[in-house]
């Protein structure tokens, strides 16, 4: 089946995630004859509940501190079953402070049971629990990721740190030798990999990869790195995608004036922090991509957004929607049906990628069709009709009406910019078609995902003996997939796409190029100010060899695969 087993590492991964597996659960199908062009296998992993209802819940470990999953319980409505209520006698005191539960009277004295104030679910939670019409998610409502989550989860996928919420004003978990800490004592009295990972990946049939979410300008690259460090001991040979999120600065001191990390407009963050920040990205680089088989960073872009985006305030539901926009479309190849000629592996993506054995971190680009963002469905029956089934009454489905469109697009493969990039480096660096074309890529895979297939794609064939011959001759490896399967916006996705109908037509690419190198030099130079002398010596040199795989061997020249 080809599975792929997900980890999200933190709050910041978890909003991601949680869009991504919103998504997935869009493209389940329920009407006769309406197929998917999804393998729901790949993500999803059969079972059964307590009371013996099959159930089908993603394949995935969610880590966050225990006051991070605000109202999901790890027991929920699919596995509970009804505990017996405990006999009265046992319960003979109540506590006079209404934040104190019962006391249980013994010989050995009054034991006083403390119970934290109850997080009440969003209302948009409630409807979906009730089956009622949708209560509209209020951006200002959303405090925690699972406020918007449209799935169930099994409850071995819940994995809550309680360790950090003893005081975490006293305890910031900020520092990458904090995250790398936690993991250790985790690891030292559980073993993670047996107690959390190794259940999901021996129930795969044949694993095609494990995907992780994960922040890496905080703590979490540093358990990031360890949990990625604990994965390569005991499966050395499996494919591993790391997608790295971070948050842009604002105002960035002088030694931090090349890099892009990131912070809301409305915070103030002290040189200290920022410094911090930039820390963590070079060590979470250097650690994480030497182990990955394909890392890419993700902020969100500095310069102004296209016309067609609108992110609001900017909070982590605006943000981590239009991050997981990018890359689950990247993705969508991974999870399609095994005939599918569009179909790509992980594995084939990261070959295609890395031309010269040494390139495994990339770059994530995107655009939106505008002339088509007012059409799309999930299931297009002709090359012109565009057909939108009626909602069906499971109310965890997204809203369509049924209706017919006809789209005047010839050839939506003549995209020629992706004018959002999620790289973390200043606009004035960034790698731009019009003043420096293909001659700085080195690999390139591009996603279209329309309402239907061009008629006028040219076929062609890709194979590793293929992608070995152009790099090894100079050329450019790039290759172009089009998926007639626009990405569904489901009532939990914000309104970043205002002029947007119930589905989005986009392209996104992921690309090997020069560009990368630079990153690499400016992170360096962070490195340079680690305090410990052996440390920073052994950062920078660690980067600067990872720099010099996006330098060597290059000569103008492409050649392109369309699928």
């Amino acid at each position: 089946m080809h599975e792929i087993i997900t980890l999200q590492l933190g709050q910041k991964s978890n909003y991601i995630a949680t869009h991504f597996w919103n998504t997935q659960e869009a493209y389940f199908t329920y009407e006769e004859g309406d197929e998917s062009l999804i393998d729901h296998d790949v993500h999803f992993r059969a079972g059964t509940a307590p009371d013996g209802t099959d159930t089908f819940t993603p394949r995935t470990l969610i880590y966050d501190l225990k006051s991070g999953f605000g109202s999901l319980r790890k027991v929920n409505a699919l596995y509970e079953i009804e505990e017996p209520t405990a006999p009265q006698e046992l319960w003979s005191v109540f506590h006079p402070n209404p934040r104190i539960g019962k006391v249980n009277s013994n010989r050995n004295g009054p034991t006083v049971v403390q119970r934290e104030p109850v997080i009440q679910k969003n209302p948009y939670q409630q409807s979906l629990e009730q089956g009622s019409d949708l209560m509209p998610i209020v951006p200002d409502s959303v405090k925690y990721w699972s406020d918007f989550s449209r799935v169930f989860f099994h409850p071995k996928s819940i994995v809550q740190l309680n360790q950090l919420d003893v005081n975490p004003n006293l305890m910031p978990f900020e520092t990458w030798d904090a995250g790398e800490e936690l993991f250790s004592s985790i690891d030292k009295e559980h073993d993670i990999l047996d107690r959390d990972l190794r259940t999901f990946i021996e129930e795969a049939d044949q694993m095609q990869a494990i995907q992780i979410f994960a922040s890496i300008d905080d703590a979490w690259g540093g358990f990031s790195a360890k949990y990625l460090d604990r994965i390569r001991d005991e499966y050395s040979k499996t494919t591993v995608a790391f997608w790295g999120s971070a948050d842009e600065l604002t105002s960035i001191p002088r030694v931090c004036r090349s890099v892009s990390l990131i912070v809301s407009n409305t915070d103030f963050i002290s040189q200290d922090k920022l410094l911090i920040r930039g820390s963590n990205s070079a060590r979470s680089t250097s650690e994480i991509a030497s182990q990955a088989s394909i890392f890419t960073p993700i902020v969100l872009p500095s310069e102004t957004m296209p016309s067609y985006v609108t992110l609001g305030n900017a909070s982590n539901w605006h943000k981590s929607a239009l991050f997981s926009t990018a890359l689950e479309s990247m993705t969508l190849s991974s999870r399609l049906k095994f005939m599918n000629k569009s179909r790509m592996d992980f594995s084939e993506l990261i070959n295609c990628l890395n031309t010269n054995g040494r390139q495994n971190i990339s770059m994530l680009q995107m655009s939106v069709h505008q002339s088509l963002m007012q059409i799309g469905s999930l299931n297009s029956s002709s090359p012109t009709e565009t057909e939108i089934s009626e909602q069906h009454t499971d109310m965890r489905l997204p809203s369509h009406s049924k209706h017919t469109e006809h789209s005047s697009v010839t050839n939506p493969l003549d995209l020629s910019k992706f004018d959002i990039n999620f790289f973390p480096i200043q606009s004035s660096q960034k790698l731009r078609p019009e003043d420096s074309g293909e001659k700085n890529i080195f690999g390139q895979v591009e996603v279209h995902r329309l309402e239907s297939e061009p008629t006028n794609k040219p076929d062609s064939g890709r194979g590793l003996d293929s992608q070995r011959a152009r790099g090894a001759h100079g050329l450019s490896n790039i290759q172009k997939h089009t998926i007639p399967l626009p990405l569904p916006l489901t009532t939990s996705f914000p309104p970043i796409f205002p002029k947007a109908g119930p589905c989005l037509s986009l392209s996104t690419s992921l690309s090997t190029n020069t560009c990368i190198a630079e990153w690499l030099k400016k992170l360096q130079t962070i490195a340079k100010r680690a305090p410990s002398l052996d440390e920073r010596e052994v950062l920078t040199n660690s980067l600067g060899e990872m720099a010099e795989a996006y330098e060597q061997g290059w000569d103008s020249g492409s050649d392109e695969d369309n699928d």
